[in-house]
């Protein structure tokens, strides 16, 4: 009699502790994917001390001992990040270095000898855009040193009515659009080959 009831206490637990052990397991497993999640967004997306940053990208901004300054920011399109106290400051075209310095100096006026480091999560500013009278507009992968003939290769070439002589490209500089004419005639051609340039990401070439 106390055999089968010794028994029976076995499977009672057995039988409690096989959800619960699956439920420790699933809560486990959900911890292991979350901080996984999170780990993935903070990690850096490039490691090269030369990256300029891009529109668009988006960068993790660490302020020693400042959690409330702290925080992963995007590029907007004009190239500039809000952070608290400092507000805007011009991103894009900078190394995560040079950006770090000049938000350690603007804190300067709040935070005794700030020390800021940058990285770069998501790069999404290394693509081109092709727009108008082209075979296939859109955007483009920004390859190394690609230059605006290039460029138009990728698109396809042009359609019938596209005015080779009055391209331009448009790009960001400092905050501003920038554009720069290409006459496709006189590229092809050889002349005014300095007209031929090597594209950054965000340029977007017009084929009117």
């Amino acid at each position: 009699m106390m055999q089968r009831s010794f028994a029976g206490l076995i499977l009672t637990a057995s039988l409690i502790s096989g959800p619960a052990v699956s439920a420790i397991r699933g809560a486990s497993q959900n911890s292991d994917a979350s901080t996984s999640a999170r780990s993935s967004s903070t990690n850096p997306a490039t490691t090269d001390p030369d990256y300029k940053i891009g529109p668009q990208d988006m960068l993790r901004v660490d302020v020693w001992k400042e959690p409330d300054i702290s925080r992963i920011v995007p590029v907007r399109p004009d190239g500039k990040i809000t952070l608290p106290l400092v507000n805007d400051v011009q991103a894009a075209g900078l190394t995560t270095t040079q950006l770090a310095a000049k938000i350690a100096e603007g804190l300067k006026k709040y935070i005794t000898s700030p020390q800021v480091t940058v990285g770069v999560t998501e790069i999404n500013s290394r693509r081109i855009f092709v727009n108008g009278e082209v075979a296939r507009a859109g955007a483009f992968p920004l390859l190394p040193n690609m230059t605006v003939l290039q460029a138009l290769s990728s698109a396809g070439g042009f359609t019938q009515f596209a005015r080779e002589k009055k391209i331009y490209i448009l790009r960001m500089e400092n905050g501003k659009q920038v554009k720069y004419p290409f006459n496709y005639k006189e590229a092809v051609s050889g002349k005014n080959v300095e007209q031929n340039i090597i594209l950054q990401g965000g340029d977007i070439i017009v084929v009117p």
